[in-house]
């Protein structure tokens, strides 16, 4: 298979059509990562801004980095801004203390999901830590990146990354024992975190 960089390489050189297969090879990925934050906005949207400014910024993207990192750090700015611009009051956006919930309260419909009350209380616990936890923690399950490389996402050093990743799931499993509704529905989703997180990430594929 041919990898990233030469796709991108290729692509740079003007090769359109393997501009085309980079999107189309990471298409999944961003739709996840926009599907439980949209907060007004359809995913279609977000992940349209996120690839044209990919395209427009295509030849700032350094030798040898990781397309698939530079483009959720695109992905991650996109939806920044997007929350910015909806936030109803007047109160500072800030990443490490805001949420989606705080800006949308509504949460993301969940046609397919909805029949498990375990994957609904996890994602609406998702949605309830600061942004900036929530991207971490659904980059590492969903898309199984690095500290490496999610440091190059929210632009922070890996031991910053490894330390938000602590405090991220802490902060999810408190939110999931304030809002399960009996004690065994929190035992059964936090027994079964990393299966539930797999199945979101499944059906999320199964559902572009």
């Amino acid at each position: 298979m041919i990898e990233d960089v030469e796709l991108l390489n290729a692509w740079k050189a003007g090769d359109r059509s393997a501009g085309a297969r980079l999107f189309e090879r990471h298409y999944a990925s961003v739709l996840r990562f926009f599907y439980n934050k949209k907060a007004g906005a359809t995913s279609k949207d977000l992940i349209q801004r996120t690839f044209l400014r990919c395209l427009e910024a295509r030849d700032r993207i350094r030798e040898g980095a990781s397309f698939r990192a530079y483009l959720f750090g695109v992905a991650r700015n996109v939806l920044l801004e997007h929350l910015r611009s909806v936030r109803r009051d007047n109160r500072r956006f800030d990443v490490m203390s805001t949420s989606i919930h705080d800006v949308s309260p509504q949460p993301t419909p969940n046609s397919l999901l909805a029949h498990k009350r375990e994957v609904q209380l996890l994602m609406d616990a998702l949605r309830r830590l600061p942004v900036e936890l929530q991207i971490i923690i659904e980059l590492y399950y969903w898309e199984h990146m690095s500290a490496r490389e999610l440091g190059v996402v929210i632009g922070v050093p890996e031991g910053t990354v490894r330390t938000r990743l602590r405090r991220a799931r802490q902060l999810l499993e408190r939110e999931l024992r304030e809002h399960a509704v009996s004690p065994q529905e929190l035992e059964t989703t936090l027994s079964g975190m990393r299966d539930w997180i797999s199945q979101i990430r499944q059906q999320l594929r199964d559902d572009r």
